[in-house]
């Protein structure tokens, strides 16, 4: 079985942290969640994130989510790919030095990757963006530029895909990045 690395930590955004992980179970893969600080049982706190007609998105507590992996036990040549939550958590995850070298890691070796909203800002603080094609929640489209990146906006449902990388604006687009990421991860689903 496939092992898929799923980055995400407190306050990263619930739908972003839920859906990716149960579909990504569900079409076989062995997700191991992990956040730095975090062993194998913890729980992160998450937080949803909404817009009811004020000029920036809202936030109300989520779910407690189990982390079932230690984020000190991850050897990275396990891994077939990385995915990244969103929401608040890559604002400071991006501070670890041992993410920042984890997902160096994926692109160095050209696995697949996939962020989702604010996890690009991850990928902006590991330096893994200049000259990449990739999307964010507006906000952060700002530090893909200064990284170097060529940020491309598009619909909150889309996804874009640049070689191995795979990137959202927000949570409505999870059918379009899981089902881009499946496909770079060599999934086929027949219907």
């Amino acid at each position: 079985m496939k092992k898929i690395l799923f980055l995400t930590g407190d306050f990263a955004e619930d739908y972003e942290t839920m859906v990716p992980f149960q579909m990504l179970e569900m079409v076989g893969f062995e997700v191991h969640a992990v956040c730095p600080g975090k062993k194998k049982g913890d729980t992160i706190k998450t937080a949803i994130h909404d817009f009811l007609g004020d000029q920036t998105y809202t936030e109300k507590p989520g779910h407690n989510f189990a982390i079932n992996y230690s984020f000190d036990d991850v050897n990275v040549e396990d891994y077939a790919g990385i995915a990244i939550a969103g929401g608040r958590a890559p604002e400071y995850l991006r501070l670890n030095s041992k993410v920042l070298e984890i997902v160096q890691h994926f692109f160095e070796t050209n696995k697949p990757v996939a962020a989702v909203c604010h996890g690009i800002q991850i990928l902006a603080a590991a330096g893994v963006v200049k000259g990449r094609k990739l999307t964010a929640y507006p906000a952060v489209g700002p530090e893909v530029t200064i990284a170097g990146g060529d940020y491309q906006d598009i619909p909150v449902t889309d996804a874009y895909v640049d070689g191995n990388l795979v990137t959202s604006p927000a949570w409505p687009g999870h059918a379009a990045w899981i089902r881009e990421f499946l496909k770079i991860l060599g999934v086929k689903i027949e219907i």
